[in-house]
């Protein structure tokens, strides 16, 4: 299905540029049908799990059902069947804690969405629809607006998910671990976009090998995986090339032995980072946003052009904000409660009590409640398509 539908105009079009036939290649014209990578993977979950007696079921409506199931369907996660059809097949009641806690995770999704992603496209698509006349500075405002804008999209609709699902009864598995908060490209991999990361490790890496046949079979297995992830975010060789450039930088921190795999977040018993933690977390922040910049390019030469029109005696320059003051004050308080609640599964997860005195404590989130909503109310005018609807 993938094939046909996202990826063979690709290739037919690559080929008939590569040996310039293109008066005698015949593209497809054909809707996409919305989710098809994250249902396709889904089903190729379902029939490998099944083939390997992980997971057992006679009842169509089930595996349809998890296929199918409307909270993740065009965006993701990707469910697994060990995970997901046992919670179809058993009874369930209504558990106050959970659609509390999923009420929570919606609401800090909502305001990723529509008050920092959908006010940060306004931005970008603004700076790129006109990018040759601005300065060095302003686009490496916007690319970094877009490295915010695409987490806040992509993490918001990942929280309304897994909020959604709880409501009723389903609990579903992480996607999105404060990624930004990384100390190196690995810790960021385990924490983007979890669901996808994980398929591929349990469906390409491991079964090519892992990391058992010594390490240069590690590399190779390594950027198999990032290729192919690159291609699955989309049909084009700025996402080929942007997969090679993540692959890369896993191969490199191999090769200089730098390839930690920590087992606490930043900072773990402490309220700041220390000064090499925050040199860690600010690296991973840039090396994150120069491959977000391949991603948002049309394709390569826009990247490449408007690279290199960033990189100008400008770049130190004075942005034009264009009255984005609020936007980047609704960033920086995303950032402070997502740094306050990094050992949570989310922004507003208060599971554990920061403070004892439970008045107080109370008090304080049912402020911090109400004035995310107000923003929502104020700042969420403006709507944009889910960039990850499309793959």
């Amino acid at each position: 299905m993938l094939g046909v539908f996202k990826y063979y105009n690709f290739f037919v079009n690559s080929f008939a540029d590569l040996f310039s036939l293109q008066d005698s290649i015949h593209s497809l014209k054909i809707v996409l049908p919305l989710g098809i990578s994250f249902f396709t993977f889904q089903a190729i979950s379902y029939v490998v799990d099944v083939y390997r007696n992980k997971i057992a079921t006679t009842s169509l409506v089930d595996c349809l059902l998890y296929i199918g199931f409307f909270p993740k369907l065009l965006a993701g996660p990707i469910e697994r069947p060990t995970n997901l059809i046992p919670q179809i097949q058993k009874s369930r009641v209504f558990e106050y804690d959970l659609a509390v806690d999923g009420c929570r995770q919606m609401l800090w999704g909502l305001f990723k969405k529509v008050v920092i992603a959908d006010n940060c496209a306004l931005y970008v698509n603004q700076v790129y629809s006109d990018y040759s006349s601005q300065s060095g500075s302003t686009l490496l405002l916007a690319a970094i607006l877009y490295t915010i804008q695409i987490y806040g999209d992509f993490s918001g609709y990942s929280d309304m998910a897994i909020g959604s699902a709880k409501l009723l009864g389903f609990r579903f598995r992480d996607n999105f671990l404060f990624p930004y908060f990384s100390r190196n490209m690995n810790e960021f991999w385990r924490r983007w976009h979890i669901s996808l990361n994980t398929w591929f490790v349990d469906y390409v890496y491991i079964p090519l090998g892992g990391s058992r046949d010594g390490k240069w079979h590690t590399i190779r297995n390594i950027m198999i995986v990032f290729l192919l992830s690159g291609l699955w975010h989309g049909a084009d060789w700025s996402f080929v090339a942007w997969g090679a450039y993540h692959g890369l930088l896993l191969v490199l921190l191999i090769l200089l032995n730098r390839n930690t795999k920590y087992e606490h977040v930043v900072a773990y018993d402490k309220i700041l980072p220390t000064f090499s933690e925050f040199g860690q977390m600010l690296l991973v922040f840039v090396l994150a946003t120069f491959g977000w910049m391949m991603f948002r390019a049309d394709n390569m030469s826009q990247f490449i052009d408007y690279t290199a029109r960033m990189c100008t005696t400008d770049l130190l320059s004075m942005p034009k904000l264009q009255g984005n003051t609020i936007l980047l004050m609704n960033i920086a308080l995303m950032f402070i409660i997502e740094w306050f609640m990094r050992h949570q599964k989310h922004g507003l997860d208060f599971k554990v009590s920061l403070i004892h005195n439970y008045t107080l404590y109370a008090a304080m989130r049912y402020i911090l409640y109400t004035l995310i909503f107000i923003l929502i109310l104020l700042f969420g005018g403006h709507t944009e398509n889910f960039i990850y609807m499309y793959f």
